[in-house]
């Protein structure tokens, strides 16, 4: 089955969100939402998340699903919001837990913090099988970017988040607190074994050097034949080697103490204060 795929691209992030739908009914499922967040003046507003409801809601959908591909470290996810306007269940993988864990220290969270996975609701597991209406989903645990990525895989398309990008930009970092070169190259190839032909869809395009417009959408052949990073066959040896290069050169990402501190909670902020105030925290020297 081929769904439908509409693609709502945030220049501020450059994070690619889809909402997918079956292609026959009103079903759909919404993949890594944006809240834009003004980290200068600490302000969050809904403006990207309100142009999918806009979309969802002209086009008649009904939404089942509101899926993370994995703890984001570049954006804040909208999860929450659009669930209150529009319905479905939140999920994301398992080893969320493990980031919760990971990420519960660096920012000194208390015992109220759950480390459970408990704020979303469903962890996947690899190899479980979701539904969109009529029109199934496969989960697929592809780690190494961070250690609770996931590839769902609907239809004839796979919606990959961070672990592989455009053919001509390559694949992502595996610098942070959990990740491996060696387990993100073990993953791309669970993704390169599906059928030449599947759609693969990016978490997020920079326009490699050369490339004038953004693009997100590409094939399982057209990566492993061209892709600058893991294309033709190249051995481990050599990806882990060039990644792990690669990565050390990377400064942090803009958005992540922000981003990391609300995603492991499945898109919530922290509690309020006792004067209904939100706090994000900044700890020095943790990453």
């Amino acid at each position: 089955m081929t769904p439908q795929v509409r693609a709502f691209f945030d220049k501020a992030t450059n994070t690619v969100s889809y909402v997918v739908r079956e292609p026959e009914g009103s079903a759909c499922a919404i993949i890594d939402s944006v809240l834009d967040y003004d980290p200068a003046a600490g302000r969050t507003s809904t403006d990207s998340a309100d142009e999918i409801i806009a979309w969802i809601e002209a086009e008649g959908l009904r939404t089942e699903w509101i899926l993370e591909s994995h703890v984001h470290a570049d954006h804040l996810s909208a999860a929450p919001y659009l669930q209150e306007k529009l319905g479905g269940k939140i999920g994301i993988g398992e080893n969320i837990t493990l980031v919760q864990d990971t990420f519960g220290k660096v920012f000194n969270e208390g015992t109220e913090f759950q480390r459970d996975g408990s704020q979303f609701d469903a962890l996947f597991k690899d190899g479980d099988i979701f539904m969109v209406g009529q029109m199934r989903g496969d989960v697929l645990f592809t780690p190494g970017h961070t250690p609770a990525c996931m590839t769902y895989v609907i239809g004839d398309a796979g919606f990959v988040g961070d672990t592989l990008f455009m053919p001509d930009f390559g694949t992502a970092r595996c610098d942070f607190p959990g990740g491996s070169s060696e387990e993100l190259y073990n993953s791309i190839q669970k993704i390169l074994v599906l059928s030449d032909a599947t759609w693969i869809f990016v978490g997020h395009d920079y326009k490699a050097p050369g490339r004038d417009e953004f693009a997100w959408e590409t094939t399982v052949g057209e990566q492993k034949a061209l892709n600058v990073h893991v294309g033709e066959g190249r051995p481990v040896e050599d990806f882990v080697a060039m990644r792990d290069q690669r990565d050390a050169t990377l400064g942090m990402p803009r958005l992540i103490l922000p981003s990391l501190q609300v995603n492991m909670r499945a898109g919530h902020m922290p509690e309020p204060d006792e004067d209904g105030n939100v706090f994000l925290k900044v700890p020095v020297n943790k990453l």
